[in-house]
Parts: C-alpha cells; structure tokens; sequence
C-alpha cells in the first residue's frame, strides 16, 4: 500500500479514537486493527493482546490477519509506528474473535464509516428509502430527492445496455464512467471528487444542477448511441461512451459561452471542510 496516497484521520468512538486511513486510490477506510481491539478488550496492554490474538488467529489460519496492513500511524507520544491496519470488512471479522459487551456498538460504528449495508442484501427496497431518509436529513427537498432517485434508475438502465455489451466487471464499468465524465468535464470521477473536496461522499449528490444535466446527457446520449450501435467489449464500448460525453461536453460550451462562466464548479453540499494531518501539524 502506498502512504502517499492515503490521508491520516482520527475518528471518535464514544470518547475512545479510533486512527483510520482514507485510501484515496482504492476509495475506503483501513482501521487501526490495536485502536479496536482495545475498546473491545479494555486491556491495559492493548498491544500485547492483539499480538496475542493475531498468533492465535494465524494458528487457526484466518486469513483476516494476512490481509492486515502495516501502516506509519502517530502514537500517543507523537511519534510515528508501523501498526496494523485493515479494512472495515476485515475489522468485523476480527471483531467476533473477541467477546466484548462493546462490539455491537462498535459494529454499528463501524458500519457507519463504511456504509456497510447487511440489511439491503435481504430487502433490496431499503436501500431505497434508506437513500430517501438520509437524503431528507442532510436537508435536500423533495423535488431534488426525486430527482436523484430517478437519476439513479437511469444509470441502472445505462449499466445493464453495458452488461449486454459484454461489460462485466467493476473496473470496466468505472473505465466508461470515466471516459464520460473525462470528455465533458476534462476530469475523471475519482478527480472530480478531489476537486470538489469529497472523499467517500457521492459526486452526483455535490454537483449542481447544471453539472447533474450534463453527467445525464453524457449517460443518456451513451445509453442510447451503445443501443442503435451495438458495441462488444470494452474498446468499442469506450468509443460509444467518448461520444456522450463530446455531446455533454458540446451542450457545456455553448452553456458557458452564454454565461461567460464556468459550470464545472468546486462547490459541495458538505457542512463540514476535511483538514489533512499535515496542515495541522503546521498549525
């Protein structure tokens, strides 16, 4: 793992911190593996019983600890220490190796962080009003709700004439997203994000309204060129999706040239800033 390309945070259990990592290439928390293990355990030596465990956890042959991390994060002292980390999958593993009254809360914290969703897995329907409410919370209206929701549908119907077109994996599918976005907005969806701030937050949720038409008309015009087309694989397809994005990009310009300013903005819906490490240390 590369420790250039992640941003140090501290997270808040209760009163207990938690060290996470945001991995900015693979778009997800790693934990602190010793951080958990000592609000589970409540050990004076939280360090001493996670090695413990992990000897314990090897022997059995639990492939959990091979797929811990060993990342610099800062000690109490100030200094900087190797210390295992994993992802939020990894960590609920984990967490059922240790008999804890705390591991139902630090489940449901943890599920937070990750947008862990085991309920959906069983009714599809949840996600959907779990969207709405959470939608609702962060203040969005209705209108915007409905609109969102129906954006989301759409990208559904944009996948599924992709899967047709022999598109499979999850790579593949970003691989076009981006292509899109690259041609209208001159950046991919991973720098869209950075440019506007957000780190695991959904773009379309921060865009504004102009630049929400124009990610549509590039789908739509992708969604409709790869139906009348026809396109097998991932280079024909790729072709197909360039040209959306060119007509979004076209409906961009002459948007621009009437306002005679951008529209591709870095404004978000977020009510809060993320500060790096390093800036605070400065301070």
């Amino acid at each position: 793992m590369n420790q250039d390309k992640m941003y140090l945070i501290n997270k808040l259990f209760n009163s207990e911190e938690i060290r996470t990592v945001w991995n900015k290439e693979e778009e997800k928390y790693y934990v602190s593996v010793v951080d958990v293990v000592g609000v589970l355990s409540q050990s004076k030596d939280c360090t001493a019983y996670w090695r413990k465990l992990k000897q314990r956890l090897k022997a059995e042959g639990n492939e959990t600890v091979t797929n811990c991390h060993a990342l610099k994060l800062k000690a109490k002292d100030g200094k900087y220490r190797l210390t295992d980390v994993t992802d939020i999958e990894g960590m609920f593993r984990i967490i059922e190796s240790i008999p804890s009254k705390n591991a139902e809360p630090i489940k449901q914290w943890l599920a937070r962080l990750g947008s862990e969703r085991i309920d959906e897995v069983f009714d599809p329907s949840l996600t959907v009003q779990r969207a709405v409410d959470t939608y609702r919370a962060k203040g969005y209206d209705e209108d915007w709700i409905a609109k969102r929701i129906k954006g989301i549908q759409e990208r559904k119907k944009l996948t599924d004439v992709w899967k047709a077109g022999g598109i499979e994996s999850n790579i593949e599918y970003a691989i076009l997203t981006n292509d899109i976005y690259k041609e209208w907005s001159g950046m991919t969806a991973k720098e869209y994000k950075e440019f506007k701030g957000l780190r695991k937050e959904s773009l379309r949720d921060n865009m504004s309204d102009i630049e929400i038409a124009l990610a549509d008309i590039g789908e739509l015009t992708a969604r409709e060129l790869a139906k009348k087309h026809k396109p097998i694989g991932l280079n024909e397809n790729r072709k197909i999706a360039k040209e959306g994005g060119q007509v979004a990009s076209n409906t961009r310009k002459d948007i621009e040239a009437r306002l005679g300013e951008s529209v591709v903005v870095s404004d978000n819906a977020l009510s809060y800033k993320y500060i790096e490490e390093k800036q605070l240390e400065n301070k």
